[in-house]
């Protein structure tokens, strides 16, 4: 069997989606969860925050592995952890990655110790690092719509403050915001998403459906609407698409669809910003009709 075959291989693609169908509904769970958390993640430029999170979320959920335990709230305790101390620490984005720069590392760290460590299957340890959504189950599934629910309630509940605080927090604190406090409550909300993320996508490449979808949004819109709005449409069609994808495989990870899905919107959208920013700088500095005449005939 060709390498082209074992990437893109539909034979059997009935079947497996019928037994998968857990999987295709978590992967548009995510998408939505991802999109709607990816714009404030990149409105406060947060990107290597979501990073180290997800590293810490990988140390837990390797722990829970060796000891037997929950992997997903061994995941779960990890994240809230490293949420709370960039949340708390990290007010300023020069100490927020200071710190991440410290927690990361030592997570990435612990998560290795554990993993070597475990002399169980090596399909669990890889699970971790990228992922394993294709074998989502029943109670696997249930955890994460009801975590995407929290997630989804509590920025519906702060959203209008944290794009306050998000876009002048000066501004925002002067008029009574508590900037303060929304910042630990955002990453706790944060840590829960990227703890689900990780249990899907993996602890190395969750920024794919953390952060790239609403990178993606920005740069096609500046609409405090259509941002959220394209952001869930671009992370939901990354994660479904990439699971849609993987099943047609022969036993590939899914992970690889997935980061290519994003990094084709990422590019398109970027590609289109720029034609659009050429077009609208053209406009500005080509003279008028009458002009244009005038410096014909001089």
């Amino acid at each position: 069997m060709s390498w082209w075959h074992r990437i893109f291989d539909f034979s059997d693609y009935g079947p497996l989606l019928a037994l998968l169908h857990n999987s295709v509904i978590a992967g548009a769970v995510l998408g939505v969860m991802c999109g709607l958390i990816s714009t404030f993640v990149m409105m406060r430029d947060l990107p290597f925050a979501v990073h180290g999170v997800s590293e810490l979320s990988f140390a837990g959920a390797a722990a829970a592995l060796l000891a037997g335990a929950s992997v997903v709230v061994g995941g779960f305790i990890g994240s809230i952890i490293a949420a709370l101390i960039i949340g708390l620490l990290g007010v300023r984005a020069r100490d927020r990655n200071s710190i991440i720069g410290v927690v990361m590392p030592f997570g990435l760290g612990l998560g290795v110790l554990f993993i070597g460590l475990y002399q169980g299957p090596s399909a669990n340890k890889f699970g971790l690092l990228i992922g394993q959504i294709v074998a989502v189950g029943t109670a696997q599934l249930g955890y994460l719509i009801w975590t995407a629910a929290i997630v989804i309630v509590a920025l519906a509940i702060m959203w209008r403050p944290l794009t306050f605080a998000s876009t002048d927090p000066e501004a925002a604190a002067a008029r009574g915001v508590p900037v303060r406090l929304l910042s630990p409550a955002f990453m706790l909300v944060l840590g829960l998403a990227v703890a689900m993320s990780v249990q899907t996508v993996g602890a190395l490449l969750v920024l794919s459906i953390v952060s790239t979808p609403a990178a993606a949004a920005m740069r096609v819109t500046a609409s405090p609407v259509l941002v959220p709005a394209l952001s869930v449409a671009f992370a939901t069609t990354s994660s479904v698409g990439g699971i849609l994808l993987a099943l047609g495989s022969d036993g590939i990870p899914m992970t690889p669809y997935i980061t290519t899905i994003s990094f084709t919107i990422y590019a398109a959208c970027r590609l289109i910003g720029h034609v659009r920013t050429r077009r609208g700088w053209s406009r500005r500095t080509a003279p008028e009709p009458g002009v244009r005449a005038e410096l014909t005939t001089a």
